[in-house]
């Protein structure tokens, strides 16, 4: 996805490791049928069937809401994720040649959902384009509103969350890597791409955990309203997130508790 007008140096290096996404999403499946080769268009969707979802493998598509240009897909893109959602009707449009490769989109979420690396894939390439368009958003409005969304810039040493504060906001690390610390202890590591910050979100309590960069990081914000938006509307999604947390509070637990046992000689 290419973002209209400049982008800052972040944005282009996010747009450059989504695009990546769908490929591996994808890995494994069928097309359901030859390539679609399409001329110049202007609304591709009256000429592609539906139920479908495209990966473009080339050409570039204009997309506009509400007749106002607004992004493009280019080479790696998906195509198709939109249907039966009450969404602003969004046009795709061409000026060139474009060679789309068709996907059933029912066996396209049934094989996302037989995979849980494939899961959170999906669920960093969703909150990565939302995050995209809040963030091209924010930086044509008024600068008052720039922090509540986009990306964060965080010092080695300064931390991202702090223990009993409100939980107003989902994190992802695009770039850096960060500690959890409980009650002043280490009690696990924070890696480039994981969602954190999810859990008190989601139980409406106060941060359990502090995170704090142990290199210099820069963060995308979720504001928590538009995170429980998106999980609403993917229930799926929601469901391999809980499932990504489960796992993770266990391993913290089991390192706690070997972290307490006794040293034996």
């Amino acid at each position: 996805m290419y973002l209209l007008g400049e982008q800052p140096a972040y944005a282009d290096r996010l747009i450059n490791r989504l695009q990546g996404i769908p490929a591996q999403l994808l890995y494994g499946l069928a097309p359901s049928g030859d390539p679609i080769e399409l001329g110049s268009t202007g609304d591709i969707a009256a000429q592609l069937p539906e139920q479908q979802v495209f990966l473009v493998q080339r050409g570039l598509l204009h997309a506009r809401v509400d007749e106002r240009p607004l992004f493009y897909l280019r080479e790696g893109d998906l195509l198709g994720l939109r249907q039966g959602i009450e969404l602003p009707t969004c046009h795709y449009c061409s000026d060139e040649p474009i060679t789309l490769i068709p996907y059933a989109r029912r066996a396209v979420f049934e094989h996302i959902h037989a995979d849980e690396q494939r899961q959170e894939l999906f669920t960093q390439y969703l909150i990565g384009h939302t995050a995209l368009l809040s963030d091209a958003l924010a930086r044509l409005k008024q600068p008052e509103i720039r922090p509540t969304t986009g990306f964060q810039y965080f010092a080695e040493g300064e931390e991202l969350i702090r223990q009993g504060d409100e939980a107003d906001n989902v994190f992802i690390i695009i770039e850096g890597h960060a500690e959890a610390i409980v009650d002043g202890q280490k009690v696990g590591d924070v890696q480039r791409d994981e969602i954190f910050g999810a859990m008190a979100v989601f139980t409406q309590e106060k941060r359990s955990a502090s995170v704090v960069a142990s290199t210099a990081c820069t963060v995308m914000v979720i504001p928590k309203d538009q995170f429980l938006g998106l999980m609403q509307n993917n229930p799926r999604i929601a469901h391999s997130l809980i499932e990504s947390m489960a796992r993770r509070i266990d391993l913290l637990n089991k390192e706690v508790t070997q972290s307490r046992l006794p040293m034996t000689a």
